[in-house]
């Protein structure tokens, strides 16, 4: 819907987070099973395709195990059970690990609560469990066992077991959180990760010997590094133990690790990753951010909008991130009335050891990279920018440690000196979220069941 002549001028931030809105329901889980996932039946057996291949005859099998893990899990392993036409002789059997449990959960679904953004005890259990699960297929075959896994964003933390069993699940967090906030991008995360755990980096679908294993992905990792997705535990690691070294030497994470870790990654002989050519596992994406990016044009376009998706400045640092996207919109704007720039993808806040206070009320050290990203552009923004309105928000409903998804911004959020000054306090505090809830504009949606990535959208006329 375009905006009629003489109407009143629909205020930019609502129309914002209505694309926002809109993106995310056009990439529902279950649309993208009905898209991907078709089962026949007929004279022929009963055959599972997938994106128009045919994958297995399931009439044939034996045992079927079912490995749901990340913050779309439930809703992915939701979809799948509704579709999945197994002989009633098959056993099956699954581990679901996401962060609440769905209701009418089959019983031979064992579930856990697994941590994110750092582990946690069932992330540690749950582990154990599929791993369990998997390891009893010994003598399981490619015709008549099939491994299912539903694999999505958030993962790394909600399932994890160190490759050295000594090491605490305290120290492990410890490792996590120091990961997280180094200012590295998810790939270089994901690589350090894979080298530590007992689950990602291959070794989960290893575990399942011979049987067939399938791979089904919700992606929260750029569209070229579908291997880091969950730090990869069904995909063949193509990244190296001197890789994993360089990037924690170039980051300084060593002083940064327990002793237990730092001993685990200075030893001599550290465990290499399973490679493409120890491990045989096939993938197919359901979705990923250029779905998301796509959806958010669609809708601003119905809106009258020119649209724009440039992904440019993914994995880059927040502040040239959007430095980047402010003047890139500067410059669309010359060229036509009615501009939304859309960029997916995520950039990165290097969190300071020591923070700066935060300001007086304020509890110290509240947000998140969207929400530090809205704040910044706040404090970019110049009267020639107005109207204008900036969204930044993730597509999983949480941003940082937090409990709203992202903010929307425009050139009426810093109306004041006073404002701009505590705005200053906030981002160098990391309390960008306390300050932006106070003026109305953070974006609460709740855990959404999804994870593409972020969404950044600028409306301009």
């Amino acid at each position: 819907m375009s905006e009629q002549p003489g109407s009143a001028t629909p205020d930019l931030k609502n129309l914002a987070r209505s694309i926002f809105e809109h993106a995310l329901s056009d990439c529902r889980i279950d649309r993208s099973f009905d898209r991907t996932l078709r089962i026949t039946a007929g004279a022929l057996g009963t055959h599972l395709f997938l994106n128009g291949e045919n994958v297995v005859a399931l009439d044939r099998l034996k045992r079927a195990r079912i490995v749901a893990i990340g913050k779309a899990a439930a809703p992915m392993l939701t979809s799948l059970l509704s579709r999945l036409l197994l002989p009633p002789t098959c056993d099956l059997q699954g581990v679901l690990i996401a962060v609440e449990r769905p209701q009418n959960l089959p019983p031979v679904i064992q579930f856990f609560a697994g941590g994110h953004p750092t582990p946690n005890h069932a992330s540690f259990t749950g582990a154990r469990a599929a791993l369990s699960m998997l390891h009893t297929l010994g003598d399981a075959t490619a015709d008549d066992t099939l491994c299912i896994f539903l694999i999505s964003g958030g993962a790394s933390a909600m399932m994890e077991l160190p490759l050295d069993p000594s090491i605490s699940l305290d120290d492990t967090v410890a490792f996590h959180h120091a990961l997280v906030h180094c200012g590295a991008s998810i790939v270089e995360i994901n690589c350090v990760r894979k080298h530590f755990s007992a689950v990602k980096g291959g070794r989960l679908a290893l575990a399942a010997g011979n049987a067939q294993n399938i791979s089904l992905l919700v992606s929260d990792v750029p569209p070229a590094h579908l291997d880091a997705l969950a730090s990869g535990p069904t995909l063949p690691d193509p990244t190296t133990v001197d890789q994993c070294r360089e990037i924690i030497a170039r980051y300084k994470l060593l002083d940064r690790f327990p002793p237990s870790i730092r001993r685990f990654f200075t030893a001599p002989h550290l465990a290499e990753s399973p490679k493409p050519n120890e491990l045989t596992s096939r993938c197919w994406k359901l979705l990923d951010s250029d779905e998301l990016g796509e959806a958010a044009r669609n809708h601003a376009t119905q809106l009258g909008f020119h649209a724009v998706i440039d992904n440019t400045c993914d994995d880059w640092s927040y502040d040239a991130a959007a430095d980047y996207l402010l003047n890139r919109m500067r410059q669309l704007r010359r060229q036509h009335p009615r501009v939304c720039l859309i960029s997916t993808g995520e950039v990165t806040v290097q969190v300071a050891d020591t923070p700066a206070p935060a300001a007086a009320g304020r509890t110290q050290h509240v947000g998140g990279r969207n929400q530090h990203l809205a704040l910044y552009l706040a404090t970019q923004l110049q009267p020639a920018d107005t109207p204008i309105a900036v969204l930044s928000a993730g597509s999983d409903g949480i941003d940082g440690n937090s409990r709203a998804a992202g903010a929307v911004i425009d050139e009426h959020t810093l109306n004041s000196n006073e404002r701009r000054t505590s705005a200053q306090q906030a981002l160098e505090a990391f309390d960008s979220s306390t300050f932006l809830s106070d003026l109305g504009a953070t974006i609460v949606t709740g855990p959404t069941g999804q994870n593409l990535r972020d969404l950044r959208i600028l409306l301009a006329r």
